[in-house]
This record gives structure tokens, C-alpha cells and sequence, in this order.
């Protein structure tokens, strides 16, 4: 779930309203996805995300694990089985800081960790590899520079590497 928030970029809400319809596995062994309604969305026009071999092989192992017959892309574990039911934001968000921790980041540093953490730092990877302002924006669906700055303003870069 994690990597798949990431390479889409993102906000909670999107990635657990996701269904497994959403999602196509293309013939390049990536994965082509259909964000169906974002906050700057309100009609609902949705935008196209797309990811790496290694998500996509994530994704199929877990649709696998999960099964066919659930709706949601993401769904509650109880027992060990999967219940046929979405996610809340607040779960995501847990989940991110419990990541965290298991990376080894301390308390201070896992407390920073939000929601918002998985298209925050995104957008910045995409900067930081060179990508320019058009890609970045039409990778997360936003649709003024302005707002993309915003992600953007702690960004660490050295342009003259």
C-alpha cells in the first residue's frame, strides 16, 4: 500500500478509496491506475497514475494473498483474513508512522511522519532525480505551480551538481 501511494502520489483518501477496477496491470510488468476523485477534483474527472515492476509485483502479491472477491483495493485484516470493507485515513496514517519506526527513525523524527508523507515526499524524489515542474504536477494531479511549491519548499537540491 505504501509503495503504491508513493509512485501515485497520493493523499489518503485517494489511495483508500481505490478499487481493484482501478487498477490495470500492463503488458510492461507496471501498473496503470485510475484515480477516480481527488480533493482538487470535486467532478470527479479522475487522472491516470502510473508505477514501477517492483509495485506492480507488490500489488499483484497482495491482491493474490487478499483474494478476489473483496472490492476494495485495501481492506481491514481480522484474524488473518481480509474483510471485505475500506480502510479509514486515520489507519493510513498509522500505518506510515509504524513504517517509519520499523525503518528505525526515532520518536521525533516518526512523530513528523503525516499522511500527507507519501505525496509530500514523492514529489520531492521527482525533483530531486531531475524531473521538471510538469511532470511532478501531472504525476500527483495538481494543477497550479503554486500549490506544487508548497510541496516543494523543503526540498534539499543542489542545482549546480
Amino acid at each position: 500500500m505504501l509503495a503504491l501511494g508513493y509512485e501515485l502520489l497520493t493523499r489518503r483518501m485517494e489511495l483508500i478509496s481505490l478499487t481493484t477496477e482501478d487498477v490495470t496491470f500492463q503488458s510492461d510488468g507496471t501498473l496503470k491506475v485510475v484515480i477516480r476523485r481527488g480533493k482538487s477534483d470535486p467532478f470527479g474527472m479522475g487522472r491516470i497514475g502510473y508505477t514501477s515492476k517492483e509495485t506492480a509485483e507488490k500489488l499483484k502479491a497482495w491482491i493474490e494473498w487478499r483474494g478476489p472477491d473483496i472490492f476494495w483495493l485495501f481492506c481491514p485484516i481480522y484474524k488473518n483474513k481480509p474483510i471485505n470493507r475500506d480502510l479509514s485515513p486515520t489507519t493510513v496514517k498509522r500505518i506510515i508512522k509504524n513504517a517509519a519506526k520499523r525503518t528505525g527513525y526515532d520518536q521525533a523524527t516518526v512523530s513528523e511522519f503525516k499522511g500527507h508523507s507519501l505525496r509530500v515526499g514523492a514529489a520531492q524524489e521527482l525533483l530531486q532525480r531531475g524531473y521538471d515542474t510538469v511532470a511532478i504536477m501531472r504525476a500527483g494531479g495538481w494543477k497550479t505551480v503554486a500549490v506544487l511549491a508548497r510541496y516543494l519548499e523543503n526540498a534539499s537540491q543542489n542545482v549546480w551538481k
